[in-house]
Protein backbone atom coordinates (compact mmCIF):
# COMPACT_ATOMS: atom_id res chain seq x y z
CA UNK A 1 0.00 0.00 0.00
CA UNK A 2 1.37 2.93 -0.69
CA UNK A 3 -0.36 6.73 -0.14
CA UNK A 4 0.13 10.06 -1.36
CA UNK A 5 -1.14 12.36 1.13
CA UNK A 6 -2.65 15.61 0.77
CA UNK A 7 -2.44 18.49 3.68
CA UNK A 8 -5.10 21.29 2.80
CA UNK A 9 -3.66 24.50 4.80
CA UNK A 10 -5.33 27.34 2.42
CA UNK A 11 -7.99 28.44 4.74
CA UNK A 12 -8.93 32.07 5.94
CA UNK A 13 -8.92 31.48 9.49
CA UNK A 14 -11.92 33.98 9.69
CA UNK A 15 -13.00 32.80 13.14
CA UNK A 16 -9.61 32.34 14.53
CA UNK A 17 -9.24 35.62 15.10
CA UNK A 18 -5.65 37.56 15.64
CA UNK A 19 -3.13 38.73 12.95
CA UNK A 20 -1.63 35.16 12.52
CA UNK A 21 -3.21 32.01 11.01
CA UNK A 22 -4.03 29.22 13.20
CA UNK A 23 -1.64 26.95 10.63
CA UNK A 24 1.12 29.45 11.93
CA UNK A 25 0.60 29.04 15.33
CA UNK A 26 2.66 27.57 17.80
CA UNK A 27 1.59 24.39 19.09
CA UNK A 28 4.34 23.17 22.08
CA UNK A 29 6.91 24.99 20.28
CA UNK A 30 5.97 23.92 16.42
CA UNK A 31 3.64 25.68 13.83
CA UNK A 32 0.62 23.83 14.36
CA UNK A 33 0.27 22.48 9.91
CA UNK A 34 3.85 21.40 11.10
CA UNK A 35 2.60 19.20 13.48
CA UNK A 36 0.28 17.60 11.15
CA UNK A 37 3.13 17.17 8.18
CA UNK A 38 4.89 15.22 10.81
CA UNK A 39 2.49 12.85 11.10
CA UNK A 40 3.49 11.77 7.67
CA UNK A 41 6.61 12.37 6.02
CA UNK A 42 8.30 9.30 8.18
CA UNK A 43 5.73 6.56 7.40
CA UNK A 44 7.47 3.88 5.50
CA UNK A 45 3.47 3.52 3.31
CA UNK A 46 3.24 7.17 2.14
CA UNK A 47 4.75 8.10 -0.64
CA UNK A 48 4.86 11.23 -1.52
CA UNK A 49 2.85 14.42 0.95
CA UNK A 50 1.93 17.47 -0.68
CA UNK A 51 1.17 20.89 1.40
CA UNK A 52 -1.70 23.13 -0.34
CA UNK A 53 -1.19 26.80 1.30
CA UNK A 54 -2.61 29.85 0.28
CA UNK A 55 -1.67 32.32 -2.30
CA UNK A 56 -1.01 35.06 0.52
CA UNK A 57 0.87 32.51 2.31
CA UNK A 58 3.60 31.21 0.09
CA UNK A 59 5.81 33.55 0.71
CA UNK A 60 6.06 32.70 4.07
CA UNK A 61 6.21 29.23 3.48
CA UNK A 62 9.05 29.45 1.42
CA UNK A 63 11.10 31.85 3.78
CA UNK A 64 10.01 31.27 6.90
CA UNK A 65 9.73 27.34 6.58
CA UNK A 66 11.53 26.60 3.80
CA UNK A 67 13.78 24.13 5.89
CA UNK A 68 11.58 22.47 7.22
CA UNK A 69 9.76 21.63 4.45
CA UNK A 70 12.48 20.60 2.32
CA UNK A 71 13.74 18.67 5.53
CA UNK A 72 10.72 16.67 5.41
CA UNK A 73 10.39 16.50 1.20
CA UNK A 74 7.14 18.33 1.42
CA UNK A 75 5.87 19.65 -2.31
CA UNK A 76 4.23 22.79 -1.86
CA UNK A 77 1.24 23.15 -3.76
CA UNK A 78 -0.81 26.37 -4.37
CA UNK A 79 -4.14 26.65 -3.14
CA UNK A 80 -7.32 27.74 -4.68
CA UNK A 81 -10.60 29.84 -4.09
CA UNK A 82 -12.07 27.52 -1.39
CA UNK A 83 -11.04 23.38 -0.32
CA UNK A 84 -12.27 21.56 -3.27
CA UNK A 85 -10.53 23.67 -5.73
CA UNK A 86 -7.80 23.31 -3.21
CA UNK A 87 -7.45 20.03 -2.86
CA UNK A 88 -8.06 19.29 -7.01
CA UNK A 89 -4.73 21.12 -7.45
CA UNK A 90 -3.08 18.44 -5.42
CA UNK A 91 -4.93 15.72 -6.98
CA UNK A 92 -2.99 17.24 -10.41
CA UNK A 93 0.43 16.55 -9.07
CA UNK A 94 -0.55 13.08 -6.86
CA UNK A 95 2.09 11.04 -7.65
CA UNK A 96 2.18 7.92 -10.00
CA UNK A 97 3.35 5.48 -7.33
CA UNK A 98 0.49 5.97 -5.09
CA UNK A 99 -2.78 3.57 -4.66
CA UNK A 100 -4.46 5.56 -2.50
CA UNK A 101 -4.86 9.23 -1.41
CA UNK A 102 -5.43 10.42 2.00
CA UNK A 103 -6.49 13.91 2.85
CA UNK A 104 -5.87 15.33 6.22
CA UNK A 105 -6.49 19.26 7.56
CA UNK A 106 -3.35 20.80 8.37
CA UNK A 107 -5.34 22.20 11.60
CA UNK A 108 -5.95 18.42 12.96
CA UNK A 109 -2.35 18.27 14.47
CA UNK A 110 -3.70 15.54 17.55
CA UNK A 111 -3.57 12.18 15.84
CA UNK A 112 -1.94 9.51 16.96
CA UNK A 113 0.02 7.28 14.82
CA UNK A 114 -2.02 4.33 15.77
CA UNK A 115 -5.52 6.24 14.13
CA UNK A 116 -3.96 6.65 10.99
CA UNK A 117 -2.50 2.73 11.05
CA UNK A 118 -6.56 2.00 11.95
CA UNK A 119 -7.82 4.32 9.00
CA UNK A 120 -5.00 3.15 6.59
CA UNK A 121 -6.19 -0.58 7.01
CA UNK A 122 -9.72 0.50 6.85
CA UNK A 123 -8.88 2.20 2.97
CA UNK A 124 -7.17 -0.87 1.96
CA UNK A 125 -9.73 -3.56 2.76
CA UNK A 126 -13.26 -1.03 1.50
CA UNK A 127 -12.00 1.20 -0.39
CA UNK A 128 -12.37 4.46 1.23
CA UNK A 129 -12.52 5.24 5.06
CA UNK A 130 -12.53 7.85 7.60
CA UNK A 131 -12.30 8.59 11.36
CA UNK A 132 -15.36 9.75 12.50
CA UNK A 133 -16.71 10.07 16.27
CA UNK A 134 -20.41 9.30 17.57
CA UNK A 135 -22.18 12.24 18.67
CA UNK A 136 -23.24 12.15 22.53
CA UNK A 137 -24.58 15.65 23.48
CA UNK A 138 -28.08 16.31 22.83
CA UNK A 139 -28.39 18.60 19.74
CA UNK A 140 -29.94 21.54 19.23
CA UNK A 141 -30.95 23.90 16.42
CA UNK A 142 -30.61 27.28 17.50
CA UNK A 143 -31.87 30.82 15.56
CA UNK A 144 -30.30 33.93 17.06
CA UNK A 145 -30.63 33.33 20.47
CA UNK A 146 -33.13 30.74 20.75
CA UNK A 147 -33.40 27.48 20.73
CA UNK A 148 -36.01 26.09 17.54
CA UNK A 149 -35.78 22.63 17.24
CA UNK A 150 -33.97 19.74 19.47
CA UNK A 151 -33.00 16.88 16.84
CA UNK A 152 -32.84 13.49 17.04
CA UNK A 153 -28.43 12.31 17.80
CA UNK A 154 -29.21 8.53 16.61
CA UNK A 155 -26.79 7.42 14.18
CA UNK A 156 -24.71 10.87 14.13
CA UNK A 157 -21.00 11.27 13.82
CA UNK A 158 -18.57 14.08 13.40
CA UNK A 159 -16.55 12.98 10.33
CA UNK A 160 -12.87 13.91 11.43
CA UNK A 161 -10.02 13.60 9.05
CA UNK A 162 -7.69 11.40 8.05
CA UNK A 163 -9.95 10.11 5.21
CA UNK A 164 -7.94 7.63 3.16
CA UNK A 165 -9.83 6.49 -0.65
CA UNK A 166 -8.46 4.52 -3.56
CA UNK A 167 -7.22 6.92 -5.86
CA UNK A 168 -9.10 6.43 -8.94
CA UNK A 169 -11.69 6.48 -6.76
CA UNK A 170 -11.43 10.08 -5.29
CA UNK A 171 -10.05 11.13 -9.35
CA UNK A 172 -13.64 10.04 -10.23
CA UNK A 173 -14.92 12.12 -7.45
CA UNK A 174 -13.14 15.39 -8.21
CA UNK A 175 -13.87 15.10 -11.45
CA UNK A 176 -17.59 16.17 -10.63
CA UNK A 177 -17.43 17.89 -7.65
CA UNK A 178 -18.81 20.90 -7.26
CA UNK A 179 -17.61 24.14 -5.23
CA UNK A 180 -17.67 24.28 -1.34
CA UNK A 181 -17.51 20.73 -0.35
CA UNK A 182 -16.11 20.67 3.03
CA UNK A 183 -15.90 17.07 3.44
CA UNK A 184 -13.93 14.56 0.90
CA UNK A 185 -15.75 11.29 1.97
CA UNK A 186 -19.08 13.42 0.84
CA UNK A 187 -17.91 13.74 -2.60
CA UNK A 188 -16.97 10.19 -2.74
CA UNK A 189 -20.17 8.61 -1.64
CA UNK A 190 -22.08 10.71 -4.01
CA UNK A 191 -20.17 8.28 -6.67
CA UNK A 192 -22.06 5.60 -5.23
CA UNK A 193 -18.97 4.40 -3.41
CA UNK A 194 -19.56 3.17 0.42
CA UNK A 195 -16.97 5.02 2.89
CA UNK A 196 -15.85 2.73 5.99
CA UNK A 197 -16.28 4.41 9.49
CA UNK A 198 -13.09 3.86 11.85
CA UNK A 199 -14.36 5.16 15.41
CA UNK A 200 -12.23 7.97 16.15
CA UNK A 201 -11.04 10.03 19.48
CA UNK A 202 -12.51 13.37 20.71
CA UNK A 203 -8.65 14.36 21.01
CA UNK A 204 -8.94 14.42 17.52
CA UNK A 205 -9.32 18.29 17.69
CA UNK A 206 -9.92 20.56 14.83
CA UNK A 207 -8.26 23.83 15.55
CA UNK A 208 -11.08 26.64 14.68
CA UNK A 209 -10.91 29.04 17.52
CA UNK A 210 -7.96 30.18 19.73
CA UNK A 211 -9.59 27.39 23.17
CA UNK A 212 -9.74 24.82 20.41
CA UNK A 213 -5.82 25.52 20.41
CA UNK A 214 -5.15 25.33 24.11
CA UNK A 215 -7.26 22.17 23.77
CA UNK A 216 -4.94 20.68 21.31
CA UNK A 217 -1.72 21.99 23.89
CA UNK A 218 -3.06 19.87 26.79
CA UNK A 219 -3.51 16.86 24.48
CA UNK A 220 -0.87 16.64 21.55
CA UNK A 221 1.92 14.61 23.64
CA UNK A 222 -0.56 12.62 25.53
CA UNK A 223 -1.27 10.68 22.62
CA UNK A 224 -1.52 7.05 22.17
CA UNK A 225 1.53 5.57 20.53
CA UNK A 226 2.77 2.13 19.24
CA UNK A 227 5.04 0.47 21.42
CA UNK A 228 8.82 0.29 20.52
CA UNK A 229 9.81 -2.71 18.62
CA UNK A 230 12.21 -4.86 20.13
CA UNK A 231 15.35 -5.38 18.53
CA UNK A 232 15.68 -8.89 18.86
CA UNK A 233 19.32 -8.80 19.96
CA UNK A 234 21.87 -10.63 21.99
CA UNK A 235 20.89 -8.76 24.73
CA UNK A 236 17.20 -7.81 24.33
CA UNK A 237 15.82 -7.91 27.84
CA UNK A 238 12.56 -10.48 26.77
CA UNK A 239 15.73 -13.32 26.47
CA UNK A 240 16.37 -12.84 29.87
Amino acid sequence: MKVAVIIPAAGASSRFGGKTKKIFESLKGRAVFLRSLELFVNREDVCQVQLVGAEEDMETFKTRFAPNIGFMGVKLVRGGKDRTESVRNALAQVSEEADYICVHDAVRPCVSPLWIDEVFAAAEKHGAALLAYPLHGTLKRVEGDFITQTLDRTGLWEAQTPQVFRKGLLLAAYAHATAGATDDAALVEATGQKVAVVTGDPRNIKITTRRDLELASAVVDALPQPKPKKSGGPFDEAQW
